[in-house]
């Protein structure tokens, strides 16, 4: 593999302890074999202020340890304590900032940024009008099927792409919160219910089968994205950097699993079955890769 590939620990999208949370990016400092971490509240604003205090030696442990910090924004910007949350944060953050929303994409302009996985984007055109605008790098939508993620590379010219590659998958937004509603509470009395469920709330259909999960207003996969399979094929394609979603699993040890095939160990049944056995909330899946449904996992 190109000394180019780069893999990167996505921010922690569910309700984890604020302790809990500056412990693991503190681990990760220490022993996950990343180069990029992202760092920051994308689900809901109303989790904000527990971690917000933890912020600066969390990236200061992170930078010493030589990773590279990016400050991950919020994914839906609705009320005006949230726009002014979101305009501070883009004329004042010291560190590179992850746009996960429009207005984010706006605030930034003509400054090196990440364009975040949930803004959408799905052709030539927004790719490289993203690029002109001052995103440095581009995390693509899970979705995408390999045809398409070829195509966007190619579009992309040697620019810094990067694909989701573990973790549950964040497929839909809400203004509305799932996760009170489920426990009969409201969004704005929610009690933080949320922190129950540290790698999000499973949802099965009304036959009981297991079909999604819910980590706020968010809508997750219920399968765990794993392509380690396709990163050979990926790098190929010119994807640049490689995100794990984190979860409440020991990520040092999965980190350890793709940097191994990062580098170059073609052993995938051995890492595969690595894998499997510290996953144990939820089955794998790369179906949106080989474009069929997302929940399958393809051999």
């Amino acid at each position: 593999m190109s000394e180019n590939q780069k893999l990167t620990m996505g921010p922690v999208l569910y309700n984890w302890p604020a302790e809990k949370k500056r412990d693991f990016y503190f681990r990760i400092a220490d022993e996950a074999p990343v180069d990029v971490v992202y760092v920051g509240e994308v689900t809901c604003s109303k989790r904000t202020p527990f971690f917000t205090p933890y912020i600066p030696d969390v990236c200061e442990r992170l930078e010493a340890a030589g990773k590279k910090v990016i400050l991950s924004s919020l994914a839906l910007v609705m009320s005006g304590r949230e726009r002014s949350e979101l305009t501070d944060l883009a004329s004042e953050c010291p560190w590179e900032i992850e746009a996960n929303d429009l207005s984010a994409v706006s605030l930034l302009s003509g400054k090196p940024h990440v364009v975040g996985p949930f803004v959408n984007l799905y052709n030539e055109g927004t790719l490289n009008y993203f690029y002109e605008n001052g995103a440095t790098r581009i995390v693509l939508p899970c979705e995408l099927p390999v045809d398409s993620i070829a195509k966007l590379t190619n579009s992309a010219k040697g620019r810094e792409v990067e694909i989701q590659a573990f973790g549950r998958l964040p497929l839909a937004l809400s203004a509305r919160c799932y996760h009170a509603r489920s426990h009969n509470l409201s969004k704005d009395g929610c009690l933080y219910v949320c922190e129950k469920d540290p790698d999000g709330m499973d949802v099965s259909t009304l036959d009981g089968n297991p079909f999604l999960a819910v980590n706020g207003t968010h809508t997750m996969s219920y399968t765990v994205n794993n392509l380690l399979s396709e990163i050979a094929e990926l790098s190929e394609l010119g994807v640049t950097h490689f995100r794990l979603w984190p979860h409440d699993e020991d990520m040092v040890k999965i980190a350890e699993v793709y940097r191994r095939t990062l580098d170059g160990d073609d052993d995938l049944e051995k890492s595969n079955s690595e894998l499997e056995a510290l996953v144990t909330f939820a089955p794998f899946s790369n179906g949106f890769y080989h474009a069929v449904e997302g929940a399958r996992l393809v051999e």
